[in-house]
């Protein structure tokens, strides 16, 4: 009996947030639109039928995925917002910060959640939050205009990195910086 009992306690919390891991895993790796039940209960390790009793809709699965996808965006502005407040904001430490904090996971997050918000008018404000919030980092430094442009240039970096076998080179990510924020203190680095 007690065996029957332990099956019986289960932590819905808990198998919920496995549901949304696996979901958001699968996007990272193959995009929104390839996400199916059958597939995140198999990575969840959950029973198909779990899927559609936690989430009614496959709609309302992959956008609680990408909700998390970009609270993981979220959690890496927030280290960068952290640094930037103790290092300063020069186009030297936000490419240092860039080329620390872009991870390849970092990158696909961020990706996935953008390309579903392309295809998904819903989803736009969610996508434009983070490119939103980094600006709001540099403006008081910069203003507003020239904030809003290094953001740009930093999603740009994003992409250029998943699309590209070759990363930018640091040389490159700075002196654009530089430029784009007028930043007087910048020095060219020696090299990449």
């Amino acid at each position: 009996m007690p065996d029957a009992v332990q099956r019986r306690r289960r932590d819905p919390e808990a198998r919920r947030r496995a549901i949304i891991s696996a979901a958001a895993e699968l996007i990272v790796e193959s995009g929104s639109e390839a996400l199916t039940h059958r597939k995140v209960a198999a990575r969840a390790g959950v029973p198909l039928g779990a899927t559609t009793q936690y989430f009614e809709t496959l709609d309302d699965l992959r956008t609680a995925a990408l909700r998390a996808l970009a609270d993981e965006v979220d959690a890496r502005l927030d280290g960068i917002r952290t640094a930037l407040a103790e290092r300063g904001a020069t186009a030297a430490v936000l490419t240092d910060l860039l080329t620390r904090l872009a991870d390849a996971h970092a990158i696909e997050a961020d990706r996935a959640v953008v390309t579903a918000a392309v295809h998904d008018p819903q989803l736009r404000a969610l996508a434009r939050a983070s490119s939103a919030r980094f600006a709001g980092f540099l403006a008081p430094e910069y203003g507003q205009e020239r904030a809003t442009a290094a953001a740009i240039f930093i999603d740009g970096i994003l992409w250029h990195s998943h699309l590209s076998d070759e990363p930018l080179s640091r040389r490159l990510i700075e002196t654009a910086l530089a430029g784009i924020l007028g930043d007087d203190t910048h020095q060219p680095p020696a090299n990449d």
